[in-house]
C-alpha cells in the first residue's frame, strides 16, 4: 500500500518564529524531522508542506521534497489536503508528521501505519503516563480510549484535562495514576485519503472550540479515530526553552 508522509512546516509561530530552520547540532529542525521520516519503512514518500519561501528554498538545498502550500490553513490537516490536491497520485492513506518532533523515531511512524487496512479511517499514537506532571499539563492531551479484550481500540475523547476524574480523590491528582492508566496523545495522524477531504469541509465544532483540539471536530461529526499504543515518548518544540530542554535530555 502507497502511503505519503506530508510534514507541515511553517514560518510564522507566535512563541517560536522560524523554529522549522532553527540548528540542531549542525542540522535545521525540518531537516532531522524530514530525515527521520525516510527512515520509516512503511512511507512511499515524504514531503514538507511550506507556506513560505525560506523554509521552500532551505529543503531543496538539502535535497528533500518540498511542496509550496497556501498561508491560509488554520492546521496541519488542512495542509495536507492540499498537498493530496497538489500531487494527486492514488495514495490510500497519508501520514501528518509534526513538523516540531526532530527526534520522532521512524518506528513510531511504522507503527502508526501497521492499522492501516483500508477500513481504519484515521488513527493516532497514544502513550501510557507514568508522569503526574504530563497528567496536570493542560499542554500535553490526553485520550480517554475504548477497549476490547484488553486491547486498544478507539479514542472516545480527547482532553486538556485528566479525565476521567477520580472522585474518592479529589485532591490527590498524583494518586490517580495508581487507580487508573492514563494516556497522552502523540500528534501523530493517519488519515485515509476520502476521509482527509471531508474533514477539512467540516466548520469548527463546540467541542473544539472549548478545548482548542481539533481531532474533538472529528469525533463530534462522527467519525472514528484509532488510537495505537506506543512505548516511544515524543518531543514536541514549541518554545526556545523547549529545545533546550530537549537536547539536554538526548545529550544526557
Amino acid at each position: 500500500m502507497d502511503i505519503l508522509g506530508i510534514i507541515p512546516a511553517r514560518y510564522a509561530s507566535t512563541r517560536f518564529p522560524a523554529k522549522a530552520l532553527v540548528d540542531i547540532d549542525g542540522k535545521s529542525m525540518i531537516q532531522r524531522v524530514y530525515e527521520q521520516a525516510r527512515q520509516a519503512t512503511s512511507l512511499t514518500a515524504v514531503v514538507v508542506a511550506t507556506d513560505d519561501v525560506r523554509i521552500f528554498d532551505h529543503v531543496q538545498a538539502f535535497g528533500g521534497q518540498v511542496v509550496m502550500t497556501g498561508t491560509h490553513h488554520q492546521s496541519g490537516t488542512d495542509r495536507c489536503q492540499e498537498v493530496v490536491e497538489q500531487l494527486g497520485g492514488t495514495y490510500p492513506y497519508v501520514v501528518n508528521i509534526q513538523g516540531d518532533e526532530p527526534f520522532i523515531q521512524p518506528r513510531q511512524i511504522d507503527l502508526l501505519t501497521s492499522v492501516l487496512d483500508g477500513v481504519t479511517e484515521l488513527a493516532t499514537l497514544v502513550k501510557a503516563i507514568t508522569d503526574s506532571a504530563i497528567l496536570i499539563n493542560p499542554n500535553s492531551p490526553k485520550v480517554v480510549v475504548s477497549q476490547l479484550d484488553g486491547s486498544l481500540r478507539e479514542a472516545l475523547y480527547f482532553s486538556r484535562h485528566p479525565i476521567p476524574y477520580q472522585r474518592d480523590r479529589p485532591g490527590d491528582v498524583a494518586a490517580w495514576l495508581q487507580h487508573h492508566t492514563y494516556w497522552k496523545h502523540i500528534g501523530l495522524y493517519a488519515y485515509r485519503t476520502d476521509i482527509l477531504a471531508q474533514i477539512t469541509k467540516l466548520p469548527p465544532s463546540p467541542l473544539e472550540k472549548a478545548e482548542t483540539l481539533e481531532q474533538l471536530r472529528w469525533l463530534e461529526s462522527g467519525y472514528r479515530i484509532r488510537v495505537v499504543e506506543t512505548d516511544l515518548e515524543s518531543y514536541g518544540i514549541d518554545t526556545p526553552e523547549d529545545l533546550l530542554q530537549v537536547t539536554m535530555n538526548k545529550n544526557q
